[in-house]
């Protein structure tokens, strides 16, 4: 810290410096309205910078000496009270500390302990609020006299003789007498460090907090807040004795909140300037998606995709309290070897609050929150923020999210669309928020795509998962000597220029121009940190629909909805889609910068979806929202039908496929279909390979 203490306080100049201060700012008064409404008011909250305009050295002395500080604005908050208020014991809290006093956790060290910083985190742990005893009564088993001692620290204090009969400590015996004695509430929390400030590899640091009285109980897991209190060191104590060893922990006097996404970018009017020309310079979507994983061939819609889901659409807080998520999620599905992983690594190093998760390796626990029992909690249940909690108003990357289990994939239907999750475990019970867009990788059932069958069936993830993505894009790997010579090209040159980078000097026969030539075919349109920028810049933006997108939106949708009449009873289109529509053409608005949705938004929109939709399911979103199509759901009557007109002791698997097919429905389709109805119980074998309905008698 860059701060030197100037003038010296004893106890009564410091007092009487927080008197005066009290007095010229007008405190006082905010202090005797703040006594009135106790206890439900608590604590008088100073900026720092009223406190710097009074007296700078007073400041620094604060900043310098902080425990001395405090205690004397305590008692001179008592000084500003009337006799018969001398009971109302109120907190004294400062904010909005200096850019100097803003320590990085992992940059905390030996000179900052005793001194008052302030740092900034995610919570990471919360345990419960429990009462800390603050002046214990103790009553003499000699004289029945009872003694007050002030306790500090996390252990008990006991007299050291009785105030009555004048026994020691050591000559009688000494009974707390709980109801007399006076508590304070108390919290522990552990922080660390956001994970867009790390560099490449670097593990976060993390920061134990200690909270008093009314600050405790206002923070979850997951939130990112600005701790403002005093480093303190704790002293290990091992089986050989006390070490020279310390513990830091940061002794909270206030706490700020992050209200607003993305503040922790800093933007300057220059980098304003230079995002708003770059916006103005044309397709601005098509250059951010160009530069997204750009050493990766191809994928040219889905990049766009990625680019709107950076944006986001709007969130929005209806008047019924209803809220409607603006994130878009997208699953990728396609053969091993098409670079999803790389993907979704790279978009979360790229998103400013991107965490990445493998569904392989991640619990449910682990995803949402876990409770956990151990030494920070002192034995008491502690919450844990997971994946997904950490990456609120952020992009989640889970990757082999079918490699999940039931049980682990069950926490993401609440996620997915209510983006809360809310937790009962060992007794604790809270709603954690977890805002944010997921990104998804899966692998098909048998190692490859195939195109007549179901999603439902390829992957194994549940329709009702699988229907809240507003986008899957398929990824297929077929032979086609144009785009697989221009693949092998990619890739090759991709590792020439890695190469280059390796070494000074060029062998021979080996062009530099050439080489220079193909970097620039790898290296992305922008660099991360523009990127990071430009998306926290556009995110501030929330755009509104125009008469002519919603005109646009809303014939595209009732159009796609008459292909189902056409066709029978399929629903080609569902209202979630049309939600997407609405998602991503607010996400093309923000990232044209636009305050307003317009017609080529709305276009883009319609672009992307009909794109997902003609791949995925040929004009029938029941691929994806059911366990069956609608042509299935026929043969299914058909089979069932069959079965419950043959005789009363069941029907042969033969006699069935013979009836089938005059349906033309396929031997190895009625087969198929028949191992699907006795497993979701509808047909029972009564013998080896004769069937009946389960409810037939």
């Amino acid at each position: 810290m860059a701060y030197s203490i100037a003038i010296q306080y004893n106890e009564e100049a410091l007092i009487n410096k927080w008197d005066e201060f009290f007095h010229e700012t007008g405190l006082g008064s905010q202090i005797m309205i703040l006594a009135d409404r106790y206890p439900e008011e608590k604590s008088l909250t100073v900026q720092f910078s009223i406190l710097e305009r009074f007296d700078a050295d007073f400041a620094t002395f604060l900043l310098e000496e902080p425990s001395r500080s405090f205690e004397a604005a305590q008692k001179a908050i008592r000084n500003q009270l009337a006799p018969e208020r001398q009971n109302v014991n109120l907190n004294f809290r400062v904010t909005g500390l200096p850019v100097d006093s803003h320590i990085d956790i992992r940059n905390l060290r030996s000179k900052h302990l005793g001194k008052f910083v302030c740092v900034e985190g995610l919570v990471r742990k919360v345990t419960e609020v429990r009462p800390r005893l603050q002046k214990a009564a103790f009553r003499c088993v000699r004289c029945n006299e009872i003694s007050w001692v002030e306790q500090e620290g996390m252990l008990q204090k006991e007299p050291l003789e009785c105030s009555g009969c004048g026994k020691s400590a050591g000559a009688t015996k000494f009974v707390l007498v709980t109801e007399q004695s006076t508590y304070i509430d108390t919290q522990k929390i552990e922080v660390q460090e956001p994970p867009e400030g790390l560099r490449g590899g670097a593990q976060p640091e993390r920061l134990e907090g200690y909270l008093i009285d009314d600050i405790t109980g206002r923070i979850s897991p997951g939130d990112r807040v600005i701790l403002n209190g005093i480093l303190t060191g704790t002293q290990k104590t091992g089986p050989q004795g006390k070490s020279t060893l310390f513990n830091i922990m940061l002794q909270v006097n206030s706490a700020e909140y992050r209200e607003h996404e993305y503040d922790e970018i800093q933007i300057t009017p220059e980098d304003i300037e230079n995002i708003r020309r770059v916006a103005a310079s044309g397709d601005v979507l098509k250059q951010i998606a160009s530069s997204i994983s750009p050493t990766i061939y191809g994928f040219d819609v889905e990049k766009v995709a990625f680019t709107l889901q950076l944006f986001s659409g709007v969130s929005k807080e209806m008047q019924d309290g209803t809220r409607i998520r603006g994130d878009i999620h997208i699953l990728l599905v396609g053969d091993p070897g098409l670079a999803k992983s790389q993907l979704l690594r790279y978009m979360s190093e790229l998103a400013p609050r991107g965490i990445y998760a493998s569904g392989k390796s991640s619990s449910a626990a682990g995803l949402t929150a876990a409770a956990v029992k151990d030494e920070f909690g002192e034995g008491r249940w502690t919450l844990e923020a997971g994946a997904l909690v950490l990456a609120d108003k952020g992009i989640a990357c889970v990757d082999e999210l079918d490699k999940m289990t039931d049980y682990d994939r069950s926490a993401m239907h609440q996620i997915m669309e209510s983006q809360i999750i809310t937790v009962a475990k060992a007794g604790i019970t809270a709603t954690l928020q977890a805002r944010c867009s997921i990104l998804g990788a899966a692998n098909p059932r048998y190692g490859r795509f195939e195109d007549e069958q179901l999603i439902a069936d390829q992957i194994d993830l549940p329709p009702a998962l699988l229907s809240r993505f507003d986008l899957i894009f398929v990824l297929k790997d077929r032979p086609n000597s144009a785009v697989d010579r221009n693949i092998a090209d990619h890739i090759l040159r991709a590792h020439r220029v890695g190469e280059r980078r390796k070494v000074l000097d060029l062998p021979q026969g080996i062009s530099e121009e050439k080489v220079e030539q193909e970097s620039r075919s790898v290296e992305p349109r922008f660099d991360r940190q523009f990127l990071r920028k430009y998306i926290s810049y556009a995110k501030r933006i929330n755009p509104v629909l125009t008469d002519g997108a919603i005109k646009i939106i809303e014939e595209e949708y009732l159009r796609i909805r008459k292909m189902g009449e056409a066709k029978g009873a399929s629903i080609p289109i569902t209202a979630r889609q049309l939600e997407a529509y609405v998602r991503l053409s607010e996400a093309s608005a923000r990232g044209r910068l636009s305050e307003t949705v317009e017609i080529e938004d709305a276009e883009r929109a319609i672009e992307i979806v009909w794109h997902y939709l003609s791949k995925v399911t040929g004009g029938d979103i029941d691929k994806i929202a059911g366990e069956m199509s609608h042509s299935q759901r026929t043969h299914v009557s058909v089979i069932l039908d069959i079965v419950r007109q043959g005789a009363s002791g069941g029907v042969s698997i033969e006699e069935i496929v013979a009836g089938s097919e005059k349906y033309n429905i396929s031997e190895e389709e009625t087969r198929r279909l028949i191992e699907k109805l006795s497993k979701a119980g509808e047909l029972f074998e009564v013998r080896n390979g004769i069937y009946r309905i389960v409810s037939q008698k």
